[in-house]
């Protein structure tokens, strides 16, 4: 069967899931064009979630993929916490921004029983993970209405972890994907390989179809994903500029400067390594600081100052998630840019 059979698609062309920097438009325009559009669900609160599901269904009868994270929450830990706001402190006397403002909570929710049970209302045709899979009867849940499960894996160990677990399709994250590392079994960043040495590392080992991702911007990289034995793509930096995105200015600017050929893991954001273009705060901090507090706790102070800056038309503490191949960005309608990238699927 291939890849098109089992989402229900007509082009293997998936578009990234890529929290905030897209809502329910992207996700509509890539399923109407033939290809399987995502909707991040991680910083989606109940309510938020339920509204975006709702305008999906209302605009396409084509599948569209809902992701989730699976990442364990913290423990609290006051004192790395204190010491990241200390580790901050210039920087909010800086821009006259108050420490009081950083907002407490958890920000990103992995994957748990009340959002599978929002989902079942509207049973999409294919539920993906980051980081993992959540604990077996949620997976069970969601498998209970016939949904096709994706995850990455960002080795073959991973891949194999997530194949004797039942998925679908093993999504490879290779290296040069841009955005949070779907790493799970080793938070080691020397584990992490190209997509194409992924790609053909994880079709020999599993039996599952294997979707590419990383790096892949255009029909030619598309066709090489391919020749690598990829049953599909999955695409995530080229639609950044497309209108159907909610890419900031700042973000868009960046996105077509010269800063965008420089490109980092860095755990500076959100205390988990993601790949963006570097600016001010990756350069000073990191790329990847010991002192930011562990995932998603690092956000919160950060996304104050990214607040403060940006309201000054600065993008120095700003998340400007990007791969290491933006050269397929194109200021272009998302269903146009997924036909473009069709043309390098086998005839």
């Amino acid at each position: 069967m291939t890849l098109s059979n089992l989402l229900g698609i007509s082009l293997p062309i998936l578009q990234a899931p890529m929290a905030g920097v897209q809502g329910s438009a992207l996700a509509i325009a890539v399923s109407n064009a033939g290809g399987l559009g995502a909707l991040p669900c991680a910083m989606l609160a109940p309510d938020a979630l339920r509204k975006e599901l709702s305008t999906l269904r209302a605009q396409t009868d084509r599948p569209f993929n809902v992701n989730f994270f699976c990442h364990t929450p913290p423990q609290p830990d006051p004192a790395r916490d204190a010491a990241w706001r200390e580790r901050l402190a210039p920087y909010f006397a800086e821009l006259g921004a108050d420490p009081a403002t950083i907002p407490t909570g958890p920000g990103r929710l992995p994957f748990n029983a009340e959002a599978a049970e929002l989902l079942a209302e509207f049973r999409p045709r294919v539920v993906s993970f980051h980081f993992g899979l959540p604990a077996p009867e949620l997976l069970e849940r969601v498998r209970s209405w016939g949904a096709k499960v994706l995850s990455s894996a960002t080795t073959v160990e991973e891949a194999l972890w997530l194949e004797a677990r039942g998925v679908d399709a093993v999504i490879a994250q290779g290296a040069e994907a841009g955005g949070h590392r779907g790493m799970f079994l080793s938070q080691d960043l020397h584990t992490q390989i190209g997509t194409l040495a992924l790609v053909r590392q994880v079709v020999d080992a599993v039996k599952v179809p294997v979707i590419a991702a990383g790096g892949i911007a255009d029909a030619q990289s598309v066709a090489a994903a391919f020749a690598m034995g990829a049953a599909g793509v999955q695409v995530g930096t080229s639609y950044l500029l497309c209108p159907e995105a909610t890419t900031t200015a700042l973000h868009r600017a960046a996105l077509q400067s010269e800063a965008v050929r420089t490109t980092a893991f860095t755990n500076v954001f959100t205390g988990r390594p993601a790949r963006g273009i570097v600016n001010r705060i990756v350069r000073e901090l990191g790329p990847i600081s010991e002192a930011a507090p562990a995932f998603p706790q690092a956000a919160p102070a950060m996304g104050v100052l990214r607040a403060k800056a940006e309201s000054l038309g600065r993008s120095d503490f700003s998340p400007l998630w990007a791969g290491q191949n933006a050269s397929g960005c194109k200021a272009i309608p998302a269903a146009e840019l997924t036909r473009e990238l069709a043309r390098g699927c086998p005839r």
